[in-house]
């Protein structure tokens, strides 16, 4: 038999054949240990991945005892996890097998223009040389498939099952229920659908006016700084700078201690006269939505300022200095030279800002806890954006199948919204043009 198409039956035969023996016993080992362990546990886990289990845990009256004692059942939560696992070993096993047979077809090339194939030595040496990217990648990219794609495949097949607070493991199972969630929590008509609409309406109202908020201020903070004639300005950015070196939660609950009913600065308003009562600062939906739309602006104006900072400074004064000659004012100067050289470079800066706070939890989280709370809403108050809401589903409620469907659905608007918006900038359509 051809030595290639022996390799396609048994991995690691070609190599053999081609004197290539340390490679090929290895591939004939990993090859041994993958039925090893389809045969020991993979089978049972991929059946068990497909019924999450079928057997409760139950009581039963021991008469030695005189009493009842636990008898252990299924785990639907392990069922899926080794499940995902086997599935991701053998889809593991299917690019080694693919390697083997690429490494047979390439030893057989060797051994007809060298007369034999490289050794696993010289295979080593390689991996410092030509397929360096390998050795650098092969670490980082199981670390993904282990610490990032396992836990995310997990957590997304979570919103495909009844896994909530009457569904816990070991206690009890959960089972797949398809796009129940989904179809509760886009088409329902009860309290779950009533809560969903309203939060997004305001979690994408809220990513819209923070980001824009934030950039257009910073703009104008960086414009004010770098303008001649002002002086003192590194002063005035390290000023600025002390937002983003202060630990962002520390700068947010100080925040919600000044803005508490009997906090600082309504006490001060009192005393002076200025109100009579304290202002609902976190207590009222409008005042509480109005409020982490301005406490944002101290966490968020340096980022920008500092980015808008280093593209003034590039902008040649040539351009100012022709504008002028030309009769153009200062405003026209800004909309003909410095905004179009500005969003060009801080196109994509501002997407990934938007995306950043359609899932910023810490200043919804730490300033009003998504307070104030609301009774016609499923354990959501009105300033909770999607991912504070998801957080309270799994942390408060344990109704983790409603927050993984709330995740994707994060997830999927996203990646849509960012890739339109980034398709429709000058970043991408003219990438040379201030170049």
């Amino acid at each position: 038999m051809n030595a290639v198409k022996s390799s396609y039956f048994f991995m690691g035969t070609g190599q053999i054949i081609y004197k290539q023996y340390t490679k090929g016993i290895l591939y004939v080992l990993a090859e041994i240990g993958y039925i090893a362990y389809m045969i020991l546990f993979g089978f049972r886990s991929l059946a068990n991945l497909v019924t999450l289990g079928t057997v409760s845990q139950s009581s039963v009256y021991d008469k030695n005892l005189g009493f009842n004692v636990t008898v252990d059942g299924d785990n639907s939560m392990l069922c899926l996890i080794y499940g995902v696992m086997t599935v991701l070993v053998t889809v593991l096993f299917i690019l080694a097998y693919r390697t083997s047979i690429k490494s047979a077809k390439e030893a057989k090339m060797q051994y007809r223009m060298y007369g034999r194939a490289n050794s696993i030595i010289q295979d080593v040496i390689s991996l410092g040389d030509k397929n360096f990217h390998r050795l650098m990648m092969a670490l980082p990219l199981l670390g993904i498939l282990l610490f990032t794609v396992l836990p995310l495949v997990f957590m997304i097949l979570i919103a495909f099952t009844n896994y909530d607070k009457s569904h816990q493991p070991p206690g009890n199972l959960f089972d797949w229920v398809g796009l129940a969630n989904f179809k509760n929590m886009l088409f329902g008509n009860g309290m779950l659908s009533g809560t969903f609409f309203p939060v997004l309406v305001w979690t994408l109202v809220w990513a819209v006016l923070a980001t824009a908020s934030c950039y257009v201020f910073g703009i104008i903070t960086a414009l004010l700084i770098n303008k001649k004639g002002i002086k003192f300005k590194s002063f005035w950015r390290t000023i600025l700078i002390l937002t983003i070196a202060v630990p962002q939660f520390i700068s947010l609950l100080i925040m919600r201690n000044m803005l508490n009913k009997f906090g600082p600065i309504n006490a001060t308003l009192q005393s002076l006269g200025v109100i009579t009562s304290p202002l609902p600062f976190l207590t009222d939906p409008t005042w509480a939505r109005a409020t982490v739309l301005i406490v944002n602006l101290w966490v968020g104006i340096p980022y920008t300022m500092l980015m808008t900072s280093g593209i003034l400074m590039n902008i040649p004064d040539d351009l100012y200095e022709a504008a002028r000659i030309d009769g153009a004012g200062p405003i026209k100067m800004f909309f003909k030279i410095t905004l179009p050289h500005v969003w060009h470079v801080t196109a994509p800066f501002v997407i990934t800002q938007f995306i950043g706070n359609i899932n910023n939890f810490n200043v919804i989280y730490l300033l009003t806890g998504g307070e104030p709370l609301a009774s016609d809403y499923y354990v959501a108050g009105k300033t909770d954006l999607l991912v504070t809401w998801l957080y309270k589903l799994t942390a408060d409620e344990k109704d983790y199948n409603l927050a993984s469907t709330i995740g994707i659905i994060v997830f999927v608007i996203s990646i849509i919204l960012s890739l339109i918006a980034y398709r429709n900038t000058s970043s991408y359509k003219d990438e040379e043009r201030f170049g």
